[in-house]
């Protein structure tokens, strides 16, 4: 009886040793697993953030009202082909050495006209609707002679305050490849009490 007993022991003994593997087992799998799925993630944010959104910091005062100095912004850059109205970031040109953050007036193919008594602006005869600015659209100091049409390749860029932005009125920023977009401005990230989509 006591040999039954003693084996008894040594069965429910050997129970839960394999509990404690199995347990064991179970955590190092999950661990394993949860590890895998953070690095899949981590390589997925890596490779959005490096080739479709990125994080820029706006720098100074020629998007204001709209955009002010030290906004953060997520920009877009994945199959991007710019249109009348977008914000973009545009990378260093000739003439200036860092990126600028500009809103897109005209494009390719389209004819471009600015009335500097009355500071309308007008694209393929149409006179824009430009709520979003700030001061009056003036002549900037050595001003870009504008082409009957924008050329292929190229955009026509302004700031929103039209009175405290070098933009493509002057040969010093001029027309911009569109190669030189790093992207299109989407989201306000900080301040966060203007979080959100920066066209509202």
């Amino acid at each position: 009886m006591a040999d039954i007993n003693e084996k008894t022991k040594r069965e429910i003994s050997d129970e839960e040793i394999d509990i404690e593997e199995e347990e064991t087992i179970s955590v190092t799998s999950f661990i394993f697993e949860w590890a895998n799925a953070f690095m899949v993630a981590l390589i997925v944010v890596v490779l959005l953030l490096t080739f479709v959104f990125r994080q820029v910091t706006v720098s100074g005062h020629s998007m204001e009202d709209t955009l002010s100095d030290k906004d953060r912004l997520i920009i877009s850059s994945f199959m991007y082909k710019p249109q009348y109205g977008d914000i973009v970031v545009i990378s260093h040109g000739e003439n200036y050495d860092d990126p600028i953050i500009k809103r897109v007036i005209a494009t390719e193919g389209q004819s471009l006209s600015i009335n500097y008594d009355t500071g309308e602006v007008s694209v393929d005869g149409v006179i824009l609707d430009e709520e979003y600015i700030k001061g009056m659209t003036i002549r900037l100091r050595n001003p870009l002679d504008i082409p009957e049409k924008i050329p292929e390749g190229y955009i026509f860029v302004m700031g929103d305050n039209r009175e405290g932005s070098l933009d493509s009125r002057s040969n010093e920023i001029g027309l911009i490849p569109v190669e030189n977009i790093i992207g299109k401005a989407e989201i306000r990230i900080y301040p966060f009490s203007s979080f959100g989509s920066v066209y509202e």
